[in-house]
């Protein structure tokens, strides 16, 4: 079923990302962690859904996401995100029933690409909420520069979350790191015990599942989602 979405404000979190609050309609439910597919309320876009993932907990009284605004010439994107970053309150989208992957299964490693990890803002706010600490999880997040890094200073403000933030492209960043690999997972997994969430672009999905499994993580405790 098709729900219209009003915008009530929108804000820039980095560069390229926002932070966008919506009206939350009636009878719409969600776990944290998952996402809605959505597409601009406009002639010729009505038709071109992405999927974005909610922010916002269940039982509060606005849908909350942070989307990340691609330029239409980059490589595989047709401007559907960069339109939603230049939106102005009053404007409205149109939605789809939530769906999604990534659940929470447990205290673990989060493990998070770009825009990937808008899917565990959720989780962790859920169970900061829950529990008053996230001791026993930690949040590892790789970007190319630090001035991508989303909510960095949110995060490292949530009690007892281990943060490793990651910079592959900025070598003089004291965070610079060619990429996430086993031996940097191994410092932070424990196999027998953590659940590892993985939420990036596809290839990374491959990368993680290896580099877990080649470190003793089983498969049933790897958690995964695609998003670009």
């Amino acid at each position: 079923m098709s729900r219209k979405l009003t915008l009530q404000s929108i804000e820039p979190l980095t560069h390229d990302v926002h932070h966008l609050v919506f009206d939350k309609p009636e009878g719409l439910e969600f776990t944290p962690g998952q996402a809605i597919d959505m597409a601009l309320d406009r002639d010729g876009w009505r038709e071109e859904k992405r999927p974005f993932t909610f922010t916002s907990l269940p039982g509060e009284g606005a849908l909350e996401f942070v989307i990340k605004s691609y330029p239409e010439s980059a490589d595989g994107h047709d401007g559907v995100t960069e339109r939603i970053g230049k939106m102005q309150p009053g404007d409205t989208v149109l939605v789809e029933e939530p769906w999604g992957a990534i659940e929470d299964q447990g205290d673990g490693v989060f493990i998070a690409g770009g825009a990937g990890v808008t899917p565990f803002i959720a989780i962790l706010r859920k169970k900061l909420a829950e529990n008053g600490t996230l001791a026993g999880n930690t949040l590892v997040f790789s970007n190319k520069i630090e001035a991508d890094i989303i909510l960095r200073e949110s995060f490292e403000q949530m009690a007892g979350l281990d943060t490793r933030f990651i910079v592959t492209d900025e070598e003089q960043s004291p965070l610079h790191r060619e990429k996430i690999d086993a031996d940097l997972l191994a410092g932070v997994v424990s196999a027998d015990r953590d659940v590892c969430y993985v939420c990036g672009p596809d290839p990374m999905l491959d990368d993680m599942a290896a580099a877990l499994k080649s470190i003793g993580v089983s498969e049933d405790r790897i958690v995964m989602e695609e998003f670009d």
